[in-house]
């Protein structure tokens, strides 16, 4: 594990790099996750130099204190450009809230990126009523709600369902529930023209949460984005197709 302290605070993240020349990937996890869930994209390493981080208060990350919404968006923005500093990166992965965290970065922040990936996400996060109440008073059932089919997975086999469920519990019901009334919270629609590095926009054939029309939407305000469909997956793509998903950031990053 590497670390960069900033605003008083520590980001944890990891590289994988097995001596690849192509640009450096930095992605960054959604509501309630970490670094872990981009474990299998490690494979591309070979030819892409890969770095995973935590956001504040996940994973192995430092904490910070901030009220759900811009506070907690903008702070996690502190902690991608902290990292993308550190690594040199170029470009950007972000998978839900973290797609908001890249889209907020590039619009805010102006960072000099290559090229980004956005999975599934959209200008938009809003999160079911009935999540966000659950997330607030019950953590139990809130984790099982984001594991009935066609939320975070299709139809994912049993261990995954249950690593899954387990990195949830360890992240904690604080975390997550912030982290959701972060999301609900975005809307960056008509700020997306500012950004001109080139874009992947990835969406399960299933998602429920973040549905291929808000991938739509995405390729309608950004200058110049591609959305793909992933066949047999829902919200987490790179962990439930993770082949199919790999191929398309690959072909993604031969050309940018």
């Amino acid at each position: 594990m590497q670390r960069v302290t900033h605003h008083g605070r520590t980001t944890a993240y990891r590289t994988f790099d097995c001596g690849g020349e192509g640009p450096t990937v930095l992605a960054v996890h959604g509501s309630g996750g970490s670094r872990r869930v981009w474990t299998p994209q490690s494979r591309v390493a070979t030819d892409y130099p890969f770095v995973a981080l935590d956001l504040s208060g996940h994973g192995e990350s430092d904490d910070v204190s901030a009220r759900p919404g811009y506070e907690t968006l903008s702070a996690y923005v502190d902690d991608l450009v902290a990292v993308a500093d550190a690594v040199d990166a170029d470009v950007l992965l972000g998978n839900s809230l973290g797609g908001a965290v890249v889209l907020t970065a590039l619009v805010e922040r102006e960072l000099d990126a290559s090229g980004a990936v956005l999975a599934g996400t959209g200008p938009r996060l809003p999160v079911p009523e009935d999540l966000l109440e659950l997330a607030a008073a019950d953590f139990p059932r809130a984790v099982e709600y984001l594991h009935e089919p066609d939320h975070l997975f299709h139809d994912a086999d049993e261990g995954t369902i249950e690593v899954s469920e387990a990195a949830l519990r360890e992240t904690g019901s604080a975390i997550l529930n912030r982290d959701l009334r972060t999301a609900h919270t975005v809307d960056l629609r008509g700020q997306l023209s500012e950004i001109d590095a080139p874009t992947l926009g990835v969406v399960g054939e299933y998602d429920r949460l973040t549905p291929p029309y808000f991938h739509g939407r995405l390729r309608d305000e950004l200058p110049d984005c591609e959305v793909v469909v992933i066949d047999d997956a829902a919200h987490l793509t790179m962990l439930e197709a993770p082949a199919a998903f790999n191929d398309e950031l690959a072909a993604f990053l031969s050309v940018v």
